[in-house]
């Protein structure tokens, strides 16, 4: 049985701010299969692209975070970041365990995540510098996961509403990782933005990041897909054609609700240009407390 949606947004009223924290979470992946949307390759595997992406995307997050963190004055702030480490590691690690279920059962993920971990070690990450060369190239990267982060936050609420996955019947305890992280994007949606606002107020930076992150998030989410299906054993049998990734795929799949449409995606890139923008405007923090408090990972850590 698929894990209920959360309760609508507008049942709870939206607190002034909470505390930050990470939770321990508890899944089981041992009856997984491959296709957990049941018949949906094309959507099992565009979402498994988060756990491509993420666990040296996070860790990332996280280590960049702590160069900045000594940074920080304003106590509110720290406290946020502090929270915001400490969720992001927990997310890391999570996708992690879906990643060495995937290797298991004989999809190795290890050409594609080597990739990530190049590029958010090597490409992205600390350089030999010192004074304001330094702090510039810490700004950089503080703006890209501020862009990105707008992007997991819309994504974490379009999970927390998406009924097109309890249609299609999801596998259980993935849909609780998908919601479950995406409510945690939600609850600290605003923290990178901030981050990022506290060092550089300037539009020309937060606008050029974006025009950059929102292309190179969809190249690697599509080549992330192709790799997937490529490699699926359970395809191996069929056409090269049905191995393939295709629009109509994609145009398909949102129709059934399976993964985010077109117009969607581009509606909500596209609030991150407005001059009144702010990561508040994205999701619920009160529908996204609401459900990381019935996850059923969390129960069963608790437990």
């Amino acid at each position: 049985m698929s894990q209920k949606i959360s309760t609508p947004a507008s049942s709870f009223a939206e607190p002034d701010h909470i505390l930050l924290q990470a939770r321990n979470v508890e899944f089981d992946w041992s009856d997984l299969p491959m296709h957990w949307i049941p018949g949906d390759p094309f959507s099992t595997h565009v979402l498994n692209v988060l756990h491509l992406l993420l666990p040296a995307g996070e860790e990332w997050f996280v280590e960049t975070f702590k160069e900045a963190l000594p940074l920080i004055e304003d106590e509110k702030l720290r406290e946020d970041v502090v929270g915001f480490i400490g969720q992001e590691a927990m997310h890391s690690n999570a996708h992690s365990g879906v990643l060495v279920h995937l290797k298991e059962n004989g999809l190795d993920p290890t050409p594609y995540t080597q990739q990530m971990e190049w590029a958010f070690s090597k490409l992205l990450g600390p350089r030999p510098m010192t004074g304001l060369r330094a702090e510039n190239h810490l700004v950089e990267r503080l703006a890209i996961i501020a862009a990105i982060e707008h992007i997991t936050a819309f994504l974490g609420d379009w999970v927390l509403n998406a009924k097109g996955l309890d249609k299609a019947g999801m596998h259980p305890t993935m849909l609780d990782l998908l919601r479950w992280h995406g409510a945690e994007e939600v609850e600290h949606r605003a923290v990178a933005y901030d981050v990022m606002r506290y060092f550089d107020k300037r539009e020309t930076r937060r606008i050029r990041t974006q025009i950059l992150v929102t292309p190179a998030i969809v190249w690697l989410w599509i080549r992330g897909t192709r790799f997937l299906m490529r490699n699926d054993p359970e395809l191996a049998a069929q056409a090269p054609s049905r191995r393939r990734p295709h629009l109509s795929d994609f145009i398909a799949a949102g129709k059934r609700g399976t993964v985010p449409t077109s117009f969607e995606l581009v509606k909500r890139m596209s609030t991150y240009f407005s001059k009144s923008y702010h990561p508040s405007n994205e999701g619920s923090t009160a529908q996204a407390v609401q459900y990381l408090a019935s996850s059923p990972a969390a129960q069963a850590a608790a437990r």
